[in-house]
């Protein structure tokens, strides 16, 4: 059974930060790729960055230069710095991994809520 965990989320200023995590567990032989999303209300879900194991990370056009995606292989854990926020990145955040324990599966986090506002 694998499980992912996100933490971080809360109220912020506009222009304020906040790190995200998501923390993997469970029988894992290796996590292949890692990557946050989001989805505001009445929005659909979108990709905002992805790490892959050996590539550089990509992000939505939305946050590039505001946010970084990072991984601590030794942790199984993936974090999203989230810096200069506005109140149109209020949203859930979710993160996925495509994860191989018996078989090759993806994986999503339960969500951390962001909101921005004064």
């Amino acid at each position: 059974q694998v499980q992912l965990v996100e933490s971080g989320g809360g109220l912020v200023q506009p222009g304020g930060s906040l790190r995200l995590s998501c923390a993997a567990s469970g029988s894992i032989s290796s996590i292949n790729a890692m990557g946050w999303y989001r989805q505001a209300p009445g929005k659909e879900r979108e990709l905002v960055a992805g790490l892959a194991s050996g590539a550089s990370a990509n992000y939505a056009d939305s946050v590039k230069g505001r946010f970084t995606i990072s991984r601590d292989n030794a942790k199984n854990t993936v974090y999203l710095q989230i810096n200069s926020l506005k109140p149109e990145d209020t949203a859930v955040y979710y993160c996925n991994a495509l994860i191989r324990s018996a078989t090759m599966n993806l994986y999503w986090g339960q969500g951390t809520q962001v909101t921005v506002s004064s």
